[in-house]
């Protein structure tokens, strides 16, 4: 069996821990820059407020006071996911965490009779210790376990826990379920089903095996076999991504090459970093800017360049190098810039990188790497107390993202700063 938690409308949750007026109200959180909504509290949900919707659109709510916003704060939300991932951590033999608000619990050796209580237990926990309110479902497979969470959030009378533990349960969940709400379905595969009939999830089970394989790909076969409650999703495998973007929309536009070169250094330098994560290098760096092109009354300029690396890299100052490189052969001035962003693709597996017979930088390369590895470390111990990366390259700008995006709606830094600390009357 498979517990999937999910916390419910986790950034908004976040905000209200150490807000609690905030609880009953409409509230939103917005994206970087003040942009658009990316987290919605129900009440603001039942007000007709879409995922996505751009924050001028509903920015007279707030000003009438129907409305909170809350300008994104990642640091907040990131140590809050950490607390409520260690408390699921020490309740079950593995954990296996999906995303900043979702974690999948391996059940193996739990008695099934056990585990209702044992869900019920892990609600209240979090939300004793941590002030995040979970819903969990569980089920033979992940992708129903997907489809119980989304019961246990919707309907109160789950007390925060759907079981789908036999077939009238798994039949009912999948009748209830439109085929676009499935976990792997997707907004693209979803017209496609509906236009063959295909409406909810039951409607994918009746289709035969053989139906859905002549049709469609081999995750879709996946999915029909997990919705029948056969396992057969493991534990997630990323594919290796073909290529990592690292880009930001300016609060304000820019015309100086220097503060733009910073800007440039900084997304190059968190491209690299993603690497690392991953064991990945790349072979390509392309950096590229935009002016402001909802602004016709301004010059228009989109240029991009791409750098080829002699040997795929990973490395800050290699990828830092190269983006500034190529940013050097399309900056011109008077024009204002309003994004900027790095790209590095040809990635392969950092064990299976191709030398060069023209590269007399071995030595060079791994002190690079060696001192990459250090940042990394230095950087992983001192993210939790700092909420920012203790060391960067000297070509990168120290607090670019305290001051380079609009967030004027910004709570404070609760957990992870001593100066925004909660203040107790």
């Amino acid at each position: 069996m498979y517990a999937l938690v999910d916390c419910n409308n986790f950034f908004v949750s976040c905000e209200r821990v150490f807000q609690p007026q905030l609880e009953g109200k409409a509230v939103v959180v917005l994206s970087n820059n003040d942009g658009c909504i990316v987290s919605r509290s129900n009440e603001s949900k039942a007000m007709g407020i879409r995922m996505g919707t751009p924050f001028y659109q509903v920015k007279h709510l707030t000003e009438s006071g129907r409305l909170v916003a809350c300008s994104s704060n990642y640091a907040l939300y990131g140590d809050l996911s950490n607390r409520v991932m260690s408390i699921l951590a020490d309740a079950v033999p593995k954990i296996e965490i999906y995303s900043i608000d979702e974690a999948y619990l391996h059940l193996e050796g739990i008695p099934e009779k056990a585990i209702p209580q044992m869900c019920r237990d892990l609600v209240e926990k979090v939300r004793r210790w941590v002030g995040v309110p979970v819903s969990i479902g569980v089920a033979p497979t992940k992708t129903l376990a997907k489809i119980a969470s989304h019961f246990a959030k919707k309907y109160k009378g789950y007390r925060g826990v759907c079981m789908i533990d036999s077939d009238v349960k798994r039949l009912k969940a999948l009748e209830l379920t439109p085929i676009g709400d499935v976990w792997g379905i997707g907004r693209r595969l979803a017209p496609k089903l509906q236009e063959r009939g295909v409406a909810t999830a039951a409607d994918l089970v009746r289709r035969p095996a053989r139906w859905v394989r002549e049709n469609f790909n081999v995750n879709t076969v996946r999915t029909w076999e997990e919705l029948q409650g056969r396992p057969c999703v493991d534990e997630e495998k990323h594919e290796r991504r073909k290529t990592i973007c690292t880009s930001r929309s300016f609060a304000d536009m820019i015309t100086d090459e220097a503060e733009l070169a910073l800007r440039v250094s900084d997304f190059a330098a968190m491209c690299a970093h993603k690497l690392r994560e991953e064991d990945s290098a790349a072979g390509e760096v392309t950096t590229f800017m935009y002016t402001n092109r909802f602004r016709e009354d301004l010059a228009q300029y989109f240029p991009y360049a791409t750098v080829r690396l002699d040997v795929a890299a990973s490395s800050a100052h290699e990828i830092v190098g190269a983006a500034l490189k190529a940013f050097r052969t399309i900056y011109r001035p008077g024009f204002r810039y309003k994004k900027a962003g790095v790209v590095v693709s040809g990635i392969v597996a950092s064990d299976a990188i191709q030398a060069s017979m023209f590269d007399f930088d071995d030595e060079l390369r791994i002190r690079q790497d060696r001192l990459s590895k250090v940042m990394d470390e230095v950087n992983s111990a001192g993210a939790s107390s700092s909420g920012r990366p203790l060391l960067r390259l000297a070509s990168q700008r120290p607090g670019h993202y305290a001051d380079g995006i609009r967030s004027d709606y910004r709570s404070r830094l609760y957990t992870t700063s001593l100066d925004d600390i909660i203040d107790v009357h």
